[in-house]
């Protein structure tokens, strides 16, 4: 990414079943009956990847730059899609706001393999007040080339297995992460962001609106000018169960004394589609559900 404000979603949003029927004036689903509905929508899937997220997964936040606030933002799993004849899942981030009187909307889109997790195209919108910028790629490991359809730019691919900016967020879910321990990987699209570092740093109960969560802290080094690149501190907090949910991130701004935080204010659970992650997640939402209810019938 080129700008640290930039965050990512897309123009093609399909809504989930509880936001449609809030909507249209429909007293909107219960947890249960909203898991259940992607339980219908979704089969189980024995040749998608082992992962924690799914379809219908929607995480929203508040943004602050510094101390202001500034908008807000959500990252999504909208849909399973396909590229080429690939299934993917769409997955999307976007950040919807500004700071004094200074506008941003910047959406991202990226399409990764249900099966291998690897890009096949990746979309960046960003709308800001002098800046202005689309770029849309498409991922050719066959031919060993990336493209981009809205100049005819073309180069090589850094790897077989390419990852955007976006999906390496969705990759660090379903990886290990052991506390104390890098991982270094080879997976951007780009040559020259290469390798990319996963540091995973400590254990800490984060904070976020409110609700208290034990999260593992992970920095992440992609060798390219953005969010994640070098001296850019930027730091994920992912919850430390089987969701891995993003619940707080934060990355500095060039030339502006202080950060671009993301804070986790609402959980919409998703699907996984691969039976072992289903049954995980399933187990874990009926856990904290209990733990729920007898911590209220104290």
């Amino acid at each position: 990414m080129t700008s640290r404000i930039a965050i990512l979603a897309t123009s093609l949003a399909l809504a989930l079943p509880a936001a449609t029927a809030a909507q249209n004036g429909v007293p909107a689903m219960s947890e249960s009956e909203r898991t259940d509905s992607l339980i219908s929508a979704y089969p189980e899937d024995w040749g998608a990847a082992q992962a924690p997220f799914g379809p219908g997964e929607r995480l929203t936040y508040k943004v602050k730059v510094g101390i202001f606030g500034a908008g807000t933002a959500t990252m999504q799993v909208e849909a399973l899609d396909s590229v080429r004849e690939n299934p993917t899942y769409r997955a999307v981030m976007e950040i919807d706001g500004g700071i004094l009187g200074l506008n941003v909307h910047d959406i991202y889109t990226t399409w990764f393999d249900q099966q291998t997790l690897q890009s096949w195209r990746y979309i960046r919108d960003i709308n800001e007040v002098t800046y202005h910028s689309y770029r849309h790629y498409e991922f050719y490991p066959d031919e060993g080339i990336w493209a981009r359809e809205d100049n005819d730019e073309s180069g090589p691919l850094g790897s077989s297995l390419p990852l955007d900016d976006t999906a390496f967020i969705y990759f660090i879910r379903q990886m290990p992460l052991e506390v104390g321990k890098t991982y270094t990987l080879k997976r951007y699209f780009k040559e020259d962001g290469n390798p990319v570092v996963i540091q995973v740093l400590r254990r800490e109960t984060r904070k976020v609106e409110g609700v208290e969560y034990n999260t593992l802290v992970i920095k992440p080094l992609i060798q390219t000018d953005g969010m994640f690149s070098e001296g850019g501190e930027a730091e994920l907090h992912f919850t430390d169960d089987e969701r891995r949910h993003l619940v707080y991130m934060k990355t500095d701004i060039p030339n502006f004394p202080g950060a671009l935080t993301l804070h986790l204010q609402k959980i919409e659970e998703g699907i996984p589609l691969h039976p072992t992650s289903r049954a995980e997640a399933l187990q874990g939402r009926a856990e904290r559900a209990e733990a729920i209810a007898a911590q209220q019938g104290r």
